[in-house]
């Protein structure tokens, strides 16, 4: 922490601008090494010349100091904003570690943060999450986080659990007598709605993961059925090979779409069938995983062929998976053959010709899903979550057994869960939530 790390802030490539951050106490003083200034005011944009450590020009660009403590991870902060590109950055970038920096390992500059009390874990995990954020719901749902409305949902539960913890723990040292029965009650009635409000935000959240993460659709049905032609039209480019012959896609292809403000992958699949041939035989074994992977499924049926055994095969495949089916009968061009009613709604389409219906029907379903629901969007938070609703409920048991010690271990499991992402829980805290009902001057 005494020393001053340097990376670039922005993605790599060509772009107009780069931003090159410097953060530790030495960073003014790297800053006026490379500006050749004797003076940089906080929190003011001066352009200034750079020049590398042998006093040749480099760039011109605009640089911005923050005076500790008010910066982003609570040092000396710099940040040198000079023409974007493949070369310039790196070249500052080595000029700055030259003259004394230290190249940042991946998420320092946020975990100097953390540890500096800028922010708690959970902000800056959630700021990494809506850098990662694959839509506009994605955006919006972690920017709650970041506001805090997470924090204060988990920091109501840690303090419910801590005040309780508090007083179970007095009872344990100086109680002769069992809890009443009308605050043993209380106590219940919290462990339970505690809990069930963290196995709620958790249930939730898996639910709608592919909000945050991209929703996967899979393509599934016989060889043949025009799964691939329907893969390149939604696509609009011709990405998987399209041919009579049964069998030609043996692997699973992949790519990302977006339908309205949702970004899926669509994965097209090997046609399902029972064959001799061991490639085809992975490809199907394929076509199965990705249909356990989906968040939806979208089977399309020959509608120029009437109905097979490999179309009841699917049906049948189908029913042991709970999650949104689109049924499509494809080749609706052509005379219709396929007679048998496999859903109360079915698509008709020409896969080679127009696609729309298809597209409507997923943004329609994708857009069922959006709410103002807060969501929890990193796994660490989920676990965290789970891990803490089931100790909270194993402390309940416990209690209503009289088993306080237990009781106060399982409690001080779920506090400490939580207390992670959030406050960091000190054994302090307990004597506070003792004496805090005391009377004034007691």
């Amino acid at each position: 922490m005494n020393d001053t790390i340097a990376a670039i802030a922005t993605a790599y490539g060509i772009g107009s601008i780069s931003i090159i951050r410097l953060s530790g106490s030495n960073s003014l003083n790297l800053a006026q090494k490379i500006t050749q200034k004797k003076e940089l005011k906080p929190r003011y944009a001066h352009l200034c010349k750079l020049y590398k450590n042998n006093n040749d020009f480099l760039d011109e660009a605009l640089v911005i100091y923050f005076k500790a403590p008010y910066s982003f991870t609570g040092e000396d902060i710099v940040e040198f904003q000079l023409h974007g590109g493949f070369s310039l950055s790196e070249i500052l970038l080595d000029e700055l570690i030259l003259a004394g920096a230290r190249l940042a390992n991946p998420g320092e500059f946020s975990k100097r943060a953390c540890l500096n009390g800028k922010m708690d874990l959970l902000k800056a995990l959630s700021i990494q999450d809506i850098i990662m954020s694959k839509s506009t719901k994605a955006a919006n749902i972690i920017a709650k986080n970041i506001k805090g409305d997470l924090s204060k949902f988990l920091n109501t539960i840690r303090v419910d659990l801590v005040q309780t913890l508090a007083f179970v723990e007095t009872s344990i040292d100086y109680a002769d007598d069992d809890l009443p029965q009308n605050l043993l009650n209380q106590i219940i009635i919290m462990c339970e709605k505690n809990s069930k409000l963290l196995r709620d935000i958790v249930n939730i959240s898996l639910s709608k993961k592919g909000l945050i993460e991209g929703f996967k659709i899979a393509i599934i049905g016989k060889p043949n059925a025009g799964k691939s032609s329907l893969l390149n039209s939604l696509l609009a480019h011709d990405r998987a090979i399209v041919s009579s012959t049964a069998g030609t896609t043996r692997d699973r292809i992949e790519e990302n779409l977006k339908i309205g403000s949702h970004l899926v992958k669509i994965i097209d699949t090997a046609g399902i069938r029972n064959t001799d041939d061991e490639i085809e035989k992975i490809g199907v074994n394929l076509s199965y995983k990705s249909i356990e992977e989906a968040d939806i499924i979208i089977v399309v049926f020959d509608n120029s062929k009437e109905f097979e055994q490999e179309d009841e095969h699917i049906l049948q495949v189908l029913k042991t998976f709970n999650k949104k089916i689109i049924y499509i009968l494809n080749k609706s061009d052509l005379p219709a053959k396929f007679q048998h009613k496999i859903s109360n709604y079915c698509i008709h389409i020409c896969a080679q010709k127009n696609t729309n219906a298809v597209k409507e029907s997923l943004n329609e379903y994708l857009n069922t899903l959006d709410g103002d629901e807060m969501l929890i969007s990193n796994t660490l938070i989920l676990n965290a979550c789970k891990n803490a609703s089931e100790a909270i409920l194993r402390a309940k048991d416990l209690l209503q057994e009289n088993s306080l010690e237990l009781f106060a271990f399982e409690l001080n499991l779920a506090i400490n869960e939580i207390a992670q992402f959030t406050k960091k829980f000190e054994r302090d805290e307990i004597l506070e939530a003792m004496f805090s009902n005391f009377c004034l001057g007691k």
